[in-house]
C-alpha cells in the first residue's frame, strides 16, 4: 500500500518525470514544430538585419548585392548625412515629447474609462459601451476631422493637433477593460469597508495589480505616437515642431537633390548615397522603440492574452 500511494503521489510522478517521457512520435513532432517556429522568426529578423548592414554599406554593395547582413566594405556616410542635418535631432526630440506626454494622456482617459465600464453596477454601462463600439466601427471622415482641429478648435502647429483626436482607441479601453473586470469584487467591497472611495480604490488597488496590462496597452499607444506621421503633416507646418518622421521623410526626398549642397565628400560617385540614406533612416526611426521593448517585455505576454478566450 505505501509504495502504491507514493506512485499515485502527483508530486512524485512529477520529480520523477514520468510525464516527461514521450513517443519517438511525440519527439519528432516537436522537433517540427522548433524549426517551423525558429524559420518564422528568422523571416521576421532577416529583414531588419538587412536594413541595419545596407545602412553600413556603400551604394556599390548595395547595388551589386540583393541581400546581406555585414557589409564588405563599412561606411558611415548615411549616419555622417543625417547627423549633419541638425534636423533630425530636433525631431527625435519632438518625438519624444509626442510620445511620452501621449501615451500618457492615452492612459489616462483610456483607464478612467475602462474602471467605471468594468464594475457591473454602473447603470447605463451597456449604453456607453455600445457607444464605444460604434466608433470602433464609424468614423467622421478626414475633411471634417480637420475643419474641427485646424479650424474649430485652431490646433494647428500644436502637438495638442496630435494628442487629442486620439486620446482613446476603443480597442485598448476594451481591453483594459476586461482586465479590470476579472480582478475580484471583493477587494472593491473589502477597500470600501475600510473607508475607501472609487478614486483610492483606483488608485491604490486596481492599477498596481493591473501592471501587465497597462504596460502592453502603453506599448500600444507609444509604437502609435512614434510611428505616426499623417497627422503631424496635416496640423504642423512649423519645421521647428517637426517629429521625426516627417523630417526623415523630408531627407530621403531631398537626398538626391538638396542633399549636394551640404559639401561633403561622398566618394568616387559624386552623390550622397541614396539606398544607404534609406536604410539609415529606418534604423534610426525604429530603434528608440525596439531599445524600449526588453524593458517591458515580461508583462508583455500576460497583458496581451487579457482578452483572450479561455476555456
Amino acid at each position: 500500500m505505501p509504495a502504491v500511494t507514493k506512485t499515485n503521489n502527483p508530486e512524485h510522478i512529477k520529480a520523477t518525470g514520468a510525464f516527461d517521457k514521450r513517443s519517438p512520435g511525440d519527439q519528432v513532432v516537436q522537433v517540427i514544430l522548433y524549426i517551423f517556429v525558429a524559420a518564422c522568426a528568422l523571416l521576421c529578423v532577416l529583414p531588419f538585419l538587412y536594413v541595419f548592414g545596407a545602412s553600413f554599406a556603400t551604394e556599390r554593395e548595395i547595388l551589386e548585392r540583393p541581400f546581406f547582413i555585414i557589409p564588405h566594405e563599412w561606411s558611415f556616410n548615411a549616419y555622417v548625412y543625417i547627423a549633419r542635418d541638425g534636423s533630425v535631432f530636433n525631431g527625435l526630440k519632438n518625438s519624444v515629447i509626442v510620445t511620452v506626454v501621449g501615451t500618457l494622456i492615452n492612459m489616462f482617459v483610456s483607464c478612467t474609462m475602462a474602471y467605471p465600464l468594468s464594475r457591473p453596477y454602473l447603470k447605463g454601462r451597456n449604453f456607453f459601451m455600445n457607444m464605444v463600439i460604434v466608433i470602433m466601427l464609424f468614423g467622421g471622415g478626414m475633411v471634417p476631422s480637420y475643419l474641427l482641429i485646424a479650424n474649430i478648435l485652431n490646433l494647428r502647429n500644436t502637438f495638442w493637433a496630435l494628442w487629442l483626436p486620439g486620446a482613446m482607441s476603443a480597442f485598448n479601453m476594451i481591453i483594459i477593460k476586461n482586465y479590470f473586470q476579472g480582478l475580484p469584487l471583493e477587494l472593491e467591497e473589502a477597500a470600501t469597508i475600510d473607508g475607501s472611495n472609487d478614486l483610492l480604490t483606483f488608485v491604490r488597488i486596481i492599477l498596481p495589480l493591473s501592471t501587465p496590462v497597462l504596460a502592453s496597452v502603453s506599448l500600444f499607444y507609444a509604437v502609435g505616437h512614434w510611428n505616426a506621421y499623417f497627422n503631424a503633416m496635416m496640423y504642423i507646418n512649423d519645421q521647428s515642431m517637426e517629429v521625426v518622421q516627417i523630417v526623415l521623410r523630408r531627407i530621403i526626398f531631398l537626398t538626391g537633390s538638396a542633399a549636394e549642397d551640404t559639401g561633403f565628400d561622398w566618394g568616387a560617385y559624386g552623390s550622397p548615397p541614396t539606398k544607404a540614406v534609406r536604410m539609415a533612416t529606418t534604423v534610426v526611426a525604429t530603434m528608440p522603440i525596439l531599445l524600449v521593448y526588453p524593458f517591458i517585455q515580461k508583462f508583455f505576454t500576460q497583458g496581451v492574452m487579457v482578452g483572450a478566450v479561455k476555456g
